[in-house]
């Protein structure tokens, strides 16, 4: 499965930046109506992907690859995902709104038809649901309906197969509860958060971005112990992790990671000692 699902990936970090900053900023004008700010979201600019005109460059010829190759192959599920996928990949380098907007609701449109017609799925409900948050990042008042989608979209992936892209699934429900604002307002919801992040690390323990996100939560939630306890354990893991996931696709994932790991072990005050 590990090996199958590498092969997809075109831009993994991008995937986790979305649900990590992306959510609290389409949910921002929601945490100013509840007196949050953004530091209180757990969004911090630190964490962003680094600007990279070859990141983007790789998104727009993979979406172009993909988009060939869904219109020669209009009934292939496999192309129809893989295009939904590069959609959202794109639009993670849009310049502009409109534009984010406009590729995102082609990742939707293509996801929507693959469900109606392969509702088992489990791929056209996960890239739904990225493609959604893409969308989500453009909107006002709206964006309350679409994270509702989202969560819908996640959830249905969960069921149809829990360890897609890495528990992609779980990873991603406990994000969108991490960072949403609570009830009435929103779907946030600390004890689901817990446990979809938990679970995303016990489902796929070597991936990084797993033990990233939860050290992330345990850091919101100031529970100190476990967020040294997970740190440490993913600098364990590493040697293993730079072998499996190696090559140019991989290139902002780590870039991405490495960044977050500085700013947690710096929040932590740990250094290369501890």
């Amino acid at each position: 499965m590990a090996n199958r699902i590498c092969s997809y990936n075109q831009s993994q970090a991008a995937h986790q930046r979305l649900l990590r900053i992306g959510t609290a900023l389409v949910l921002a004008f929601l945490l100013c109506s509840t007196g949050a700010s953004a530091g209180e979201s757990g969004w911090n600019e630190k964490s962003n992907l680094p600007a990279s005109d070859k990141f983007a460059a790789r998104a727009r010829r993979s979406y172009e690859e993909a988009k060939t190759r869904l219109d020669a192959e209009p009934a292939n599920p496999d192309a129809a995902w893989q295009f939904a996928r590069a959609c959202f990949d794109l639009a993670e380098y849009a310049t502009n709104n409109t534009q984010r907007a406009q590729i995102a609701k082609e990742g939707i449109a293509v996801s929507r038809q693959l469900i109606n017609r392969h509702p088992s799925l489990a791929q056209a409900s996960y890239y739904l649901g990225l493609n959604l948050g893409q969308l989500a990042r453009t909107q006002t008042i709206e964006a309350l309906h679409t994270v509702e989608e989202m969560e819908h979209a996640f959830k249905r992936a969960l069921e149809l197969d829990v360890g897609f892209d890495y528990a992609g699934p779980d990873r991603s429900l406990g994000l969108l509860y991490l960072q949403a604002p609570g009830w009435p307002v929103s779907i946030g919801d600390r004890r689901k958060a817990r446990r979809h992040l938990e679970h995303a690390v016990k489902q796929s323990p070597d991936y990084p971005d797993n033990r990233l996100c939860l050290i992330e939560a345990y850091l919101k939630w100031n529970e100190i112990s476990a967020a040294i306890n997970q740190i440490r354990a993913l600098e364990e893991l590493r040697p293993r992790a730079t072998n499996q996931f190696a090559g140019d696709q991989w290139e902002p994932a780590w870039a991405d990671w490495n960044s977050r790991l500085e700013l947690a072990r710096k929040r932590l005050k740990l250094d290369d000692a501890n």
